[in-house]
């Protein structure tokens, strides 16, 4: 048997139950969000600690009182969770999905939005030489035993990697109780939000060194001593810099990866730089009527801006399933990744969906200080938005209002950065 819907979503996290509720209130009448775990709001029901919605909510929330607000919208706006429930397939507009109560369920939707979210790169992929013993964990797994599970990991901790799930890590085992011993990141820079830096090392005390990394694990049953090196520009360690430190606990913080499986299969092209979908100004794919949105796209550092490009999502996605989608664009902008830029998102803007400006969203490549960034249309430039501070952990923003994409002569802008200071 087969159920139609108006709008299927694939994620029950902030994304998921973000676009499900923009796309009720841009009046989808049958919203329907698959989630796999047993309870909806993702990644944000193991952050117990505060900082989310001060962009969204104009207040501080811990993770679960952020994901809270939205499944209690959610289910006032009359919108179908579905839980403990694993998608199988999504093959052009219908899912295939399965859970115990309900064994194989062919799902209908007149548009779909892909909401899976992220997760974390493991030991194997970033290849850390020495012994295999317990002990090692990626950070989000070690948070969730702590914070769900209410198991501990380690008294002797040393993390590699300093992205915000690391950082915030630090500070949690610290309060625990146990003795965080070092943050050891490879780049010259942190990969966290400066804010992480200052209350999770800084207040606590907590040694970040940055150009090194982990060249060696030992221990038996249990890790025993790491030993971290100082990396040269090439990023190889060098000889005669080695520390040790002697712990029981290694927890990684070494990149999140969109969950991008089911975009893959369903033939939708992907970015290389990003791993995410290639979506245009409304964050539909290159596959018609199917959207993405969230950390499945490219990897956010504040939820509430997840919450923002969802929103668009979920109403794009609700004009799709009215009719009202988008028609074959007869004028197309590709945006070009320029110096000092990793990736765009969109990748691509339709004009005919451009009623006032264009929102973009990228990441720069290494640390800045007072700075400009550029858009241009070959020679000319367009406009340009001064920063006195940029870094590869804090993604940017920036809006090209519709009168200045009217004066696109080709058929692509490029972005990018001209410091005016490089900070080491």
């Amino acid at each position: 048997m087969r159920t139609e819907y108006d709008v299927i979503v694939v994620g029950g996290g902030p994304a998921g139950l973000a676009a499900a509720c923009s796309a009720r209130e841009s009046g989808a009448e049958k919203v329907l969000v698959i989630e796999r775990d047993r309870e909806a709001g993702g990644i944000l029901n193991q952050c117990i600690h505060n900082g989310f919605g001060l962009h969204y909510f104009k207040e501080e929330l811990t993770g679960p009182e952020y994901a809270g607000r939205f499944i209690k919208h959610a289910k006032e706006l009359g919108v179908s969770l579905l839980l403990d429930t694993m998608v199988l397939a999504v093959e052009e507009h219908t899912v295939t999905a399965c859970n115990v109560k309900d064994g194989l369920l062919m799902l209908g939707g007149k548009a779909i939005v892909l909401a899976m979210g992220c997760r974390e790169r493991t030991r194997g992929a970033v290849a850390i030489p020495g012994d295999r013993p317990a002990g090692i964990f990626t950070a989000g797994t070690a948070q969730r035993y702590i914070n769900i599970e209410g198991q501990m990991v380690g008294r002797r901790v040393v993390i590699l990697g300093s992205g915000d799930i690391g950082l915030i890590m630090a500070r949690r085992m610290t309060l625990e109780g146990a003795k965080v011993l070092a943050c050891v990141e490879l780049m010259p820079y942190c990969n966290g939000l400066n804010r992480n830096i200052v209350q999770c090392l800084h207040d606590y005390g907590i040694p970040l060194y940055l150009s090194h990394t982990i060249t060696n694990v030992e221990g038996l049953h249990r890790v025993e001593r790491v030993t971290v090196a100082k990396v040269g520009a090439d990023r190889k360690p060098i000889p005669g810099t080695e520390m040790y430190f002697d712990c029981d606990t290694l927890l990684l913080s070494v990149g999140l990866i969109p969950e991008n499986e089911l975009t893959r299969n369903a033939d939708i092209p992907l970015d290389p730089a990003t791993r995410g979908a290639m979506v245009y100004e409304n964050m539909e794919t290159g596959s018609p009527g199917i959207f993405s949105c969230g950390n499945v796209v490219h990897v956010h550092d504040l939820v509430d801006f997840v919450t923002a490009e969802s929103q668009r999502a979920g109403a794009a996605a609700a004009a799709y399933a009215a009719g009202k989608g988008c028609a074959e664009s007869k004028r197309t902008i590709s945006i070009e990744r320029g110096a000092h830029v990793t990736y765009t998102v969109p990748q691509a803007i339709r004009m005919e969906n451009v009623s006032d400006k264009a929102e973009l969203s990228f990441r720069v490549n290494q640390v800045f200080g007072d700075s400009e960034i550029r858009v241009t249309d070959g020679e000319t430039l367009l406009c340009r938005y001064t920063r006195e501070h940029m870094a590869p952990g804090e993604m940017e923003h920036i809006t090209i209002p519709r009168v200045l994409l009217d004066k696109v002569r080709g058929t692509s802008l490029k972005v990018f950065v001209a410091a005016k200071e490089v900070q080491a």
